[in-house]
């Protein structure tokens, strides 16, 4: 069973290392390891100490297995907006999992008070871009050649979502 919850301290280590495998998938995420342990604490409680929404997936083992945030931007005309990051470890892919945090994690960012959330996607990553259409999220924008992994240009979409 995998539960849903609220990001806590005590899920920081796990969390870290979560971040770190599905960034060095080199796949989905804009860097390529996770930050040092101390900036990712840093981060983490500083999302804590605002109440901005951030859930993890928890295993019967205590270990994140996944996670779901909206991170506000912080110049003051976009206050009123967040920008959505998520992921998976690979195993716990395609089990409704990524369904369950987004339901969470917007539910959390509209009772919050954020009336927009936007993300942006590689155009590559489908699965990710068929759960964002799922939850109301529509196409914005497009940035050629935006991204560069091992040599090879990707682009990126550009999706929001209006409460």
């Amino acid at each position: 069973m995998i539960d849903i919850v609220p990001i806590s301290p005590g899920h920081i280590d796990s969390f870290h290392q979560t971040l770190d495998v599905v960034a060095r998938e080199r796949r989905y995420l804009a860097f390529f390891e996770a930050p040092p342990l101390e900036t990712t604490r840093a981060f983490v409680l500083d999302m804590i100490g605002h109440g901005y929404p951030q859930f993890v997936a928890v295993a019967d083992s205590g270990d994140v297995v996944g996670w779901c945030d909206v991170t506000p931007k912080s110049l003051p005309i976009y206050a009123h907006a967040g920008v959505l990051g998520m992921g998976l470890l690979p195993q716990f892919r395609h089990q409704g999992l990524g369904t369950r945090l987004m339901r969470q994690v917007l539910d959390a960012a509209h009772a919050f008070g954020f009336s927009r959330v936007e993300l942006s996607v590689r155009q590559n990553n489908e699965n990710a871009i068929a759960l964002y259409r799922r939850f109301g999220f529509v196409t914005e924008g497009f940035q050629r050649n935006a991204c560069k992994v091992d040599g090879e240009y990707e682009n990126l979409i550009l999706m929001g979502l209006l409460f």
